[in-house]
């Protein structure tokens, strides 16, 4: 959706690694991220992040350029999807601040099969030094995190959700529907030796919100991935 917003056309040469441009404008630009990029390079400053490359992308080869991907949300580095990104801190700003009237996607294969169909899980989830996601009893530990879903497909082992993230925490799916019993299939770090190894089966679809100049609804959709199709053959999207 881009009605009466200015979009700015993208020369075929510019392909970035792992990222793909779905809009651009004077604005904002929204990416599909891929597995195995991450979102910000917050430790390393020259690791490759989707902001580091879309920087690049923006500055176009001009060591001058003092044009920045200023990233509004982030994913975790083997979670799929969609992103916004600004072009200015004044957009970036304005959309941070909107930030809860804003609509986020996500679909997810777990392990095993949830007694409640759907519904909302609630928890407050703070940090741990080995930078490990939990939840905690105290609410003055942690930030109120909060995640709906509905189950969407079934197999006799697993089940996929799709699941509207109404806080936006560090890890928050993969922490929640762990602790929960139900880790995402093929976690490495929540899952505790989960077997399936292709990818991290957490994918965030679809976002919808309001510009930060014109003030319009946009929304983005992305493609369920095909791994989610093959895990359930009898799911139509």
């Amino acid at each position: 959706m881009t009605d009466g917003i200015r979009t700015k056309k993208r020369p075929r040469r510019h392909i970035i690694r792992g990222v793909d441009i779905l809009h651009e404008d004077y604005d904002i630009l929204v990416v599909y991220k891929d597995i195995g990029v991450l979102s910000t390079a917050l430790r390393n400053p020259r690791e490759y992040s989707a902001e580091g490359a879309l920087t690049n992308y923006l500055r176009k080869g001009d060591t001058r350029s003092r044009k920045c991907a200023y990233p509004v949300h982030r994913l975790d580095r083997e979670t799929s999807g969609v992103m916004i990104f600004a072009k200015t801190q004044e957009a970036q700003n304005t959309l941070k601040d909107n930030w809860k009237g804003n609509e986020k996607i996500y679909f997810a294969a777990v392990r095993g099969k949830l007694a409640e169909k759907c519904g909302t899980l609630t928890s407050y989830l703070a940090e741990d030094e080995d930078l490990f996601m939990r939840s905690v009893d105290n609410p003055q530990d942690g930030k109120l995190s909060q995640t709906a879903y509905e189950v969407v497909a079934e197999t006799p082992t697993m089940s996929l959700l799709k699941i509207n993230l109404l806080t936006g925490r560090k890890n928050q799916i993969r922490v929640q529907f762990a602790e929960a019993g139900h880790p995402v299939v093929g976690d490495p770090k929540y899952g505790r030796n989960d077997p399936f190894r292709e990818r991290l089966c957490l994918h965030a679809k679809s976002i919808a919100f309001d510009h930060p100049h014109h003030g319009k609804r946009m929304f983005f959709d992305t493609e369920l991935p095909s791994v989610f199709l093959r895990l359930f053959p009898e799911y139509q999207p």
